[in-house]
């Protein structure tokens, strides 16, 4: 086993990079068209062309849909070159469709691999979240708690006032009650349009990104993988699947889940050792977008480690853009 994630290390770590540069530098292409779709689809071309050029046996497991919404890269999908190691993919080619179409901050592409049976399987509904950052003990939030409640226990925990916790919330009508109880309890929120996977990365550098805990209702994927980053970065969160209709819950069936009301912890929905990467597609509380500068363009991305807690900062300078293609 050692040997197998010395080599998942060795030879996919800086792999990923590239793929997740090229998909951000495709969609970086069509920031502010408007065309949410388009930029979508250049994003998933991108990196399923970079990850079939990998030497691995690839499955996605959290996808862009599922096998008949090809040419999306789709639940079960095989991608590599067929040889390597078997792993398992979590991904988002472009997490912020809306946001790139209207050139708006936190844009990413994104992915994690992790060995087989790494990530929760969650099928392509809602997850109502919590997160917050590293360095406290276990436990300290939790869904089942009020919005009031995990707030001052943050709080507390900080040694700071209620009134210097800042929660990050997607800004969506069925929101409306958390948001009013996080005030009620005399904390701040800030509101994001898209990009829940970079509003739960940020909870964990407050310092630079003002937010100290991540609440609400967001994708399941994106839930996912937002827990592999938190995996490696360090910090706790928990989710629950949000089924609206039978259709849900038969899909989700399919996919092993059992129990509707469990409540995930970060360790549940990715587990083992966990290599996640993420490119700037716009620019953001945590990483440079893509900027475009005459012939050659520059990226910036992070890509972290789970076993190791390793955290690398990458902010490439490429001279010829015209290598990523059209």
């Amino acid at each position: 086993m050692a040997d197998k994630i010395s080599n998942l290390d060795r030879v996919l770590t800086i792999e990923l990079v590239r793929v997740t540069e090229r998909a951000a530098v495709a969609a970086a292409k069509l920031r502010g068209r408007g065309d949410e779709m388009r930029a979508d689809q250049v994003a998933v071309d991108a990196m399923r062309s970079e990850l079939n050029a990998l030497d691995i046996q690839g499955t996605v497991v959290i996808g862009e849909g599922e096998r008949d919404e090809a040419p999306m890269l789709f639940i079960g999908e095989e991608v590599g070159t067929g040889t390597g190691p078997k792993v398992d993919i979590a991904l988002d080619p472009l997490e912020g469709t809306t946001i790139t179409a209207k050139s708006m901050p936190n844009a990413l592409a994104v992915i994690a691999l992790g060995e087989e049976g790494t990530f929760l399987h969650a099928p392509d509904v809602y997850m109502d979240k919590i997160a917050i950052g590293g360095g406290y003990k276990e436990g300290l939030v939790d869904l089942d708690n009020t919005p009031g409640d995990n707030i001052k226990a943050l709080a507390k925990a900080k040694g700071v006032p209620v009134e210097e916790i800042t929660a990050c919330i997607l800004d969506r009508p069925r929101h409306a009650k958390l948001i009013e109880a996080v005030r009620d309890a005399g904390a701040a929120v800030r509101l994001i349009g898209d990009g829940d996977v970079a509003g739960v990365i940020d909870t964990t550098n407050t310092k630079e990104t003002g937010i100290d805990i991540y609440m609400g209702i967001g994708g399941a994927p994106e839930g996912v993988l937002a827990a592999a980053a938190l995996r490696c970065i360090g910090g706790q969160m928990q989710g629950r699947l949000v089924t609206n209709s039978d259709a849900q819950k038969e899909r989700a069936a399919k996919m092993g889940v059992e129990d509707f009301d469990r409540k995930y912890t970060m360790e549940e929905m990715a587990s083992g050792d966990v290599i996640f990467a993420a490119t700037g597609v716009t620019d953001g509380s945590m990483l440079s977008g893509v900027h475009f500068k005459g012939a050659g363009l520059t990226t910036e991305t992070v890509v972290m480690r789970a076993s190791t807690g390793t955290v690398r900062w990458i902010k490439a300078e490429h001279k010829d853009a015209s290598k990523f293609g059209s």
